[in-house]
This record gives structure tokens, C-alpha cells and sequence, in this order.
């Protein structure tokens, strides 16, 4: 007679398989290894090999922080995605966090592997599970079997990654539904763990699909020149309604993001094509790229160092604290060359968030030090926008200086960069002036930025149009924690 188990230890062994499955992860055997790319270990490793060899990307002037690269087969967008990676070689890296899209299931967040490794006919690449764990812990996003088990995106980067780094250590991300709130998620969290490890990111990505190659090549143009600007708003417009711009452009705006909160982000074209020139059929092209993403070496900041900014961070504070003890700036004496130099400074301060003051120097007038002084007691107690800056309001309020190149007439509209250029407009008597975090806090594109410099100095949202009214700079921006 057969035994009926109790309806309680049913719902046990369910409860315990459903574990099971979340915490079974292990070594993943390759799907994709004689379809994307070579099976044979020995043929695999030539040909990779081989694309490095002749691989020829632009020197960056920074700190790479990832790539975008293809995920298409090896004949199509190896040469390419090998723009990136030659690129990468040589860094000392540990980890690299590979983020690619879901094209099999569909499902809110992102599916993080966890422990376990990624099998490619080159051996296995081991997941970095302390770092794949805490990414989990910090976005709250888990592990979904069915994501991994056909996903090509992050399989193909891999034999790249094993040949370039092969100690390294990965974390395999698949991105479920291209959300706002996803990729936003994805990146803070990145911006949390990642920094002062020795990790790059790479965002798995193809172009624009099955369109005819004269249509392919107007949109990943179009595409092109959205991701150089670090146009996140747009890009972020086009994937939530589903355009035919990336596949990957999920994955991609989260390396953006957390890039563009580390600091400088730029956007560097290594290479791009489409899949006609191997073959493909010309009226159903798909488009590919490979991209750097990295943080630029300001030119405002020389040569200072973290101890400079705190010094001046520190003079900011001293000062406004001295003018409202005694009205009077307070004197200050140094020989430090940085100091000395006659820069642009502005001083902006913040309550919980929110503004409370910020006044500066556009052109460089006085020395370093002197602008700092005088645009930290200007911003607490000169700022029409709000009331002066009380003795009990001090220690709630954060300070951010932002140092400043020369500004340069913008001859061309689309050399304005989101995040890296502030701009100035002067027409009519009437000037204003936004600094370039302005753009990225806001997540503004730069049609909005344009529209807002304007209306900052009480002008007509196309006043921008008329020439020589317009300007751009840099900013080193630095501010206490």
C-alpha cells in the first residue's frame, strides 16, 4: 500500500527544492561553444588571439572603468569586440562584472550568478562569489536559474575575458526587463561595492536589428553620437519604449550611470560595423560596437591630490564659520603652487540634499585659495535665492567646490558633453551659468540643458541659437561626504 505523505512535509520538500534550485548553481557548461565561436580550445585561442594582434584602439586620457561590446558570433563582431578588450589587456584587474541581456525569459531586475563558474572551451572562469554576493546583498536582486541556462550575451564575452585576464574572476549579470528602476538599481549598487577594487564592467550589447543597411547605418549613428554625449535620459527614453537602438541598452546604461557617479564619464567609439561585412544579408543588418568607458584626467584639477581637496573643502568651511563670527573673510597664508594659481572656483552648499547656496568666480581673477574663501561666505550669506546661513545651520550643511577651466565659445552644439561641459549664456545684459553636475543630477539631456541655461538667466528657451551667447568649461567638482 502506498504511503500518502503529509500535506505539511509536501510543502517542506517543495520549499526545499525551490532552495535547492536557488543555491545550485555550480559550473556552467558553454551552449553557445561551435555556434557564437570555435569549439576547439586550440582554434578558439588563435582566433582570439589573432583580433587582439590586430586590434588597434585609441590611447584613453584617464581610468578605463568598462566596455561596451558586442555579443553577436565571432565572425560577425570579434574583430570588434576585441577593440575593447586589446584595450583592457595589461590592467591589473581581479574581476570582471559581465552584464548582458535577457533574450529568453522575461523577468523584473537582474539575475546575479552567485557562485560557481562559466565553462568555455578554454577552461573555466570562476565567479567571484564574495563580490557576486555582496551585489546581490546591496541591488536585492537574486538568482534566476532560467535566466543563465541559454543566455548568449554573457557566454560570449567570456573566452575574451579568459584570454586577456586569465587569473580574473567574473561576475555574469543578466539584465530581465529594461526598466528605469532596474538600471538604476544595478548601478547604484556598482557605485557602492566596486570602487577601490581592481574590477571592470562590461556591458553586452548589439545595435539596432534586421533593418536594411542604409537604415541600420542613419540609426547606430544616431545611437553613436547619443552614447559619446552621454545622453542617458534620451537613451533611457528610447529603451523603456522598446526602439530599436540596443539590445543590450539596459546593461549599457547601468555601466554609464555607475561610471558618470564615480566621477568624469566619458564615452570613447573604439570600432564599429554591421553584419554585412561578413556576409550578412543587406536588407537584415544588425550593428555593432565597441566603446570605453572612463573617467577623464581633468584638466582643472592639475595636479591636485585628495589631501589638496580636503584642504580646500576645510578653508571653505573655516571661512564661512570665521565671516559669520567675526564679518570679516579670514586670512589665510600658503605656498602651494596649486593654491596660487589664479583659477575659476564656485562654492555650493547643501542641507540634506537640498540646495541652500552657491555663488563663484567664473573667470580667474584671484587665486585658488582667495576664490575659495570668498565664494564659500558668498554662497552662505550673499545667495538672493535664500536667507544668509545661521551659526546653528553649520553642521548640516555639506560643501561642494567646483574648480573651473577658462570658458570657450561652443562652435558646435553637439561638442556640449552631459556631465563633463557647464554652460554660460550672455545676451541682453542678462548672464547665467550652470555647472556641469547640474546636467547629471537632473538626468537632463541636452536639448533640456540648453532650455534651462537659458531660463536661468530669465532668457527665451532658444536664446541659446543666437551666436556667440554661448560658452562651456570644465569642472573639477569635489565634495565632503
Amino acid at each position: 500500500m502506498k504511503m500518502k505523505l503529509p500535506v505539511v512535509v509536501l510543502v517542506l520538500l517543495a520549499v526545499g527544492l525551490l532552495v535547492a534550485s536557488s543555491l545550485a548553481q555550480g559550473i556552467r557548461k558553454p551552449v553557445w561553444a561551435g555556434q557564437f565561436y570555435e569549439a576547439d580550445p586550440a582554434r578558439l585561442a588563435y582566433l582570439i588571439d589573432h583580433y587582439l594582434e590586430t586590434a588597434n584602439p585609441p590611447a584613453l586620457n584617464g581610468q578605463l572603468i568598462g566596455l561596451i561590446s558586442p555579443h553577436a558570433g565571432y565572425v560577425y563582431a570579434g574583430q570588434i569586440a576585441a577593440s575593447g578588450y586589446k584595450l583592457a589587456k595589461g590592467l591589473d584587474i581581479s574581476t570582471v562584472v559581465i552584464i548582458g541581456p535577457s533574450h529568453q525569459t522575461g523577468f523584473e531586475g537582474c539575475s546575479i550568478y552567485q557562485k560557481g563558474g562559466f565553462e568555455t572551451p578554454l577552461g573555466v572562469a570562476e565567479v567571484d562569489a564574495a563580490l557576486a554576493g555582496e551585489l546581490a546583498k546591496v541591488s536585492g536582486f537574486k538568482y534566476i536559474a532560467e535566466a543563465h541556462r541559454q543566455e548568449h550575451s554573457i557566454e560570449v564575452q567570456i573566452p575574451f575575458i579568459q584570454r586577456i585576464f586569465p587569473q580574473a574572476q567574473i561576475v555574469p549579470v543578466v539584465m530581465g526587463y529594461q526598466t528605469e528602476d532596474t538600471i538604476s538599481r544595478l548601478a547604484s549598487a556598482l557605485a557602492k561595492i566596486l570602487p577601490g577594487r581592481k574590477a571592470l564592467v562590461v556591458a553586452s550589447t548589439d545595435l539596432s536589428h534586421f533593418l536594411t543597411r542604409e537604415a541600420a547605418g542613419a540609426q547606430d549613428s544616431k545611437t553613436v553620437e547619443l552614447l559619446k554625449s552621454m545622453e542617458i535620459k534620451t537613451l533611457l527614453r528610447q529603451i523603456e519604449r522598446g526602439e530599436n537602438v540596443m539590445c543590450g541598452g539596459g546593461p549599457v546604461l547601468a555601466l554609464l550611470l555607475y561610471a558618470q557617479k564615480l566621477g568624469q564619464a566619458r564615452v570613447e567609439i573604439l570600432m564599429s560595423g554591421d553584419s554585412t561585412s561578413a556576409g550578412g544579408p543587406a536588407d537584415r543588418v544588425v550593428g555593432y560596437l565597441s566603446a570605453a568607458v572612463y573617467l577623464q584626467e581633468n584638466r582643472a584639477a592639475l595636479a591636485l591630490s585628495n589631501n589638496e581637496q580636503q584642504e580646500l573643502l576645510a578653508l571653505a568651511r573655516k571661512s564661512i564659520e570665521h565671516y559669520l563670527a567675526n564679518r570679516e573673510f579670514l586670512t589665510y597664508e600658503t605656498s602651494n603652487p596649486e593654491f596660487l594659481e589664479k583659477r575659476g572656483a564656485f562654492v555650493t552648499l547643501t542641507e540634506k540634499g537640498e540646495l541652500r547656496g552657491c555663488i563663484g568666480f567664473v573667470e580667474p581673477v584671484y587665486p585658488l585659495f582667495q576664490a575659495v574663501i570668498q565664494a564659500a561666505v558668498y554662497a552662505a550669506v550673499e545667495d538672493p535665492r535664500f536667507s544668509p546661513v545661521k551659526p546653528s545651520e553649520l553642521n548640516k550643511l555639506k560643501i561642494e567646490i567646483s574648480i573651473l577651466t577658462r570658458p570657450e565659445p561652443v562652435q558646435v552644439i553637439s561638442d556640449i558633453r552631459i556631465g563633463q561641459h557647464g554652460l554660460i549664456i550672455q545676451q541682453n545684459g542678462r548672464s547665467g551659468l550652470l555647472l556641469p553636475q547640474v546636467a547629471s543630477e537632473f538626468g537632463w539631456d541636452r536639448e533640456t540643458f540648453l532650455k534651462e541655461v537659458c531660463r536661468k538667466a530669465g532668457l527665451p528657451d532658444q536664446a541659446w541659437k543666437k551666436s556667440g551667447s554661448l560658452f562651456k568649461f570644465e569642472a573639477l567638482v569635489f565634495g565632503e561626504k
